[in-house]
């Protein structure tokens, strides 16, 4: 074993459970004590003052500058009082993760000294530079203000000596260059449309939120053994290694015993995210070795969304001090499991009404099947976007492989609810009974009766309804998820505002209110039947179903970018006031550029292990075995030493062939990115990355997990899967 990995693996295995200091309270006595919330807002700030920000949350009134001043002395007082030092504005633009720059609360006295302030000024407006965060030639150089603006609906919170407080940001003509902007946007609207048709069911509706559970996915490694790896420190996953005897095959930890070192780690990350107002649930071993998952309580969408963000940076802090390394990329090993984020998104309104809950009386399950409905209409006709919406350079290894949702957008949605959908369009208004959950009794007396979900679940299925709610599947484990979120609000948005319409058109032609939704609902079941799909997404009769469906079957996130620039996509965004077409092209540039980047990255780490790792050791290996072979010759006659040394030559030969694979794709594949990188679009570039340059990956990693089974264990450098995995 080379002394790199054989001190990374040594380190790995001695390593004993960091002991932690467990807080003796209970949390709910530490809950969010890191966060300036209503609590804190009614201590520190006047009463009116008080009054009026969160009359800015609740209903989404304009804030008024003038309460500035006072708020952000109410916040510094609070802060300063926990040791913050310093403040930022937080935001999330368009790399995918968080920004940040730390301001202390110093200012000049006026008369040589110095004094902490912290005004409303500074509170509600930044300025960072626009030019130098990734906009899609919005902004130039030369031209480089951009605007950092307070989110008042998403709480202000401390890390470490730190007052972050959550903002949008905006180019200096207005453009947003941030996912919050346009994700704020998407809530306005989608509340705004799901009111005005809530009004048909219950006139006292005033406002609808859109509300988002994330189960986040993650693998844990070594950080010593990360170390060792080239590809995992500068790519997030292994982009050579040999699968590992033992892997998931036996299905043995799924939900399995937690590992000691691993249950230290997120006791500490739990009691961390709490104080942050993170309210942390659910925890347990995945399915493949050294994969885990978390989940919150379900939250407002905006929240849950900066509360992710929150949580994938507090993972990385966290797991470092505990010696590991958090892998948030959506297919960190080949031949196992990859990670994703399971979406859960819902609408509820301010009377405590779940739209996608069936009710007990017909109204309330006209106003359900309504609303499941239009959901399915706007999956429907934006499955294409949608899918965009989730695509990356990442998530693409991930989507289809048998162990995450297929890169075809479909909506399953269990045999009761199907069968009502097909009963209402057939036979009308009689066939509205309610989802009720039934028994499952067993031959046991001391076991009671189980109360049986109303559908059951389908883990191949993109857009699975769940009860009470629609889970995204497909969302990547370390994508922004406001991404999706942004196209799903919007085009439900969209299509309950066309849904309002329609019936409007018909109450107005003399239809009664019931009478021309139930019309118009049984249209719309005929209409995005395609969306609906009960089987096996694994299976290839339903790619060619799909197809002949019109279902976007496109697999290259590239090509699939053009979505966000169909005349539909942009007329869709423009009239619900959430991206005008000149953001969306911008966007467009950024989506193709970083994919380019990724694998152009991953390409030039590819080349250099391969060479600098694999190939070496290889050539080392060849030699024992030449040296072998020699020796052999010398001390045997002919024919003894030739049947001796039969298996070394074979290897011999093997090892030579392995290594000219290799270094002739490693060249072919260079000079693909010299071909690419001299494109002038970004599109074309990006395409030739996937379909060209990406092309050569599989080879030069096949031929290189061979040649990791033939070399002498002593001898290969990088940690290994079977060291890897297990922790």
């Amino acid at each position: 074993m080379s002394h790199l990995r054989f001190n990374a693996v040594e380190k790995a295995f001695s390593k004993a459970p960091l002991a932690l200091e467990t807080p003796q309270e209970r949390p709910e006595s530490f809950y969010a004590v890191n966060v300036f919330d209503r609590e804190k807002m009614f201590q520190y700030l006047p009463a009116e003052v008080y009054k009026e920000l969160v009359n800015v949350i609740d209903n989404g009134v304009p804030l008024d500058r003038g309460i500035a001043d006072a708020v952000a002395k109410g916040m510094q007082k609070w802060a300063s009082e926990k040791g913050v030092t310093h403040y930022t504005h937080w935001f999330q633009p368009l790399t995918g993760g968080t920004a940040e720059k730390h301001e202390s609360f110093l200012e000049y006295n006026g008369k040589g000294g110095v004094l902490e302030e912290f005004s409303g000024k500074v509170l509600v407006q930044q300025e960072p530079d626009a030019s130098s965060f990734p906009n899609g030639g919005i902004r130039n150089t030369f031209e480089a203000r951009g605007y950092t603006a307070w989110d008042a609906s998403s709480p202000v919170f401390i890390i470490d000596d730190t007052l972050c407080i959550p903002t949008i940001f905006i180019s200096y003509t207005g453009e947003s260059l941030d996912y919050k902007a346009p994700l704020l946007r998407s809530l306005r609207a989608v509340d705004k449309a799901a009111v005005d048709v809530c009004r048909y069911f219950s006139a006292d509706v005033t406002k609808v939120s859109a509300y988002l559970g994330i189960e986040q996915e993650y693998f844990l490694v070594d950080a010593d053994l990360c170390t060792a790896r080239p590809d995992l420190l500068l790519t997030g996953r292994t982009l050579l290694g040999h699968e590992a005897a033992k892997n998931q095959q036996l299905e043995d930890h799924y939900f399995g015993s937690i590992p000691e070192r691993v249950v230290n780690f997120m006791r500490d990350l739990e009691i961390r995210g709490l104080k942050l107002g993170i309210p942390l649930k659910t925890r347990h071993n995945e399915v493949a070795p050294g994969q885990f998952e978390l989940a919150p309580i379900y939250e407002e969408c905006n929240l849950a969304v900066d509360h992710n963000m929150i949580l994938m940076s507090l993972m990385q802090k966290t797991a470092k001090d505990h010696g590991f390394r958090v892998l948030l990329h959506e297919k960190p090993f080949k031949g196992i499991n990859g990670s994703g984020k399971h979406c859960n998104w819902s609408l509820g309104t301010d009377k405590g009404t779940l739209l996608f809950a069936p009710g007990k009386s017909d109204n309330d399950n006209l106003r359900f099947i309504t609303f499941v409905v239009n959901t399915l209409m706007a999956v429907y006709h934006h499955n294409g976007l949608l899918k965009a919406s989730i695509m990356s350079a990442t998530n693409e290894h991930r989507l289809g492989a048998n162990e995450a949702p297929p890169a075809i957008i479909s909506s399953f949605l269990g045999t009761q609810l199907s069968a009502m959908l097909d009963a209402l369009e057939q036979c009308g208004s009689e066939a509205l009974e309610g989802g009720r959950k039934k028994g499952l009794k067993f031959d046991l007396p001391q076991v009671p009766e189980i109360m049986v979900d109303t559908t059951d679940r389908n883990r191949t299925s993109p857009f699975a309804f769940t009860g009470n709610r629609f889970e995204f599947r497909a969302v990547g484990s370390e994508a922004n998820c406001a991404t999706s979120m942004i196209v799903l609000n919007t085009a439900v948005a969209e299509q309950l505002v066309k849904f309002k319409a329609d019936v409007d058109e018909l109450i107005t032609a003399g239809l009664s209110p019931n009478d021309a939704i139930f019309k118009v609902l049984r249209e719309y079941i005929k209409e995005c039947k395609p969306i609906r799909f009960e089987g096996n997404g694994y299976s290839d009769e339903w790619k060619a179903e799909a197809a002949r469906r019109g279902l976007d079957c496109e697999a290259s996130a590239p090509k699939l970018f053009d979505h966000y620039l169909s005349e539909s996509s942009v007329r869709m965004f423009e009239s619900m006031g959430v991206m005008n077409r000149i953001e969306l092209q911008a966007r467009n540039e950024v989506k193709w550029e970083t994919y380019t980047k990724k694998i152009q990255i991953e390409s030039r780490v590819l080349g250099d292990i391969s060479l600098n790792h694999v190939i070496p050791v290889a050539k080392e290996y060849q030699k024992m075995l030449m040296d072998s072979v020699h020796r052999m010759q010398q001390i045997f006659d002919a024919d003894e030493a030739s049947e001796l040394a039969a298996d070394n030559l074979r290897l011999i030969r093997e090892i030579s062939a392995h290594c000219k694979a290799i270094v002739d794709n490693v060249h072919a594949m260079v000079q693909a990115r010299k071909r690419a990188n001299i494109l002038e679009s970004e599109r074309e570039k990006a395409i030739a990355y996937h379909d060209e340059v990406e092309s050569y990956f599989d080879v030069i990693r096949y031929h290189s997990d061979k040649l990791e089974l033939i070399v002498d264990n002593r001898l290969w450098t990088l940690p290994k899967y079977r060291e890897l995995l297990y922790i």
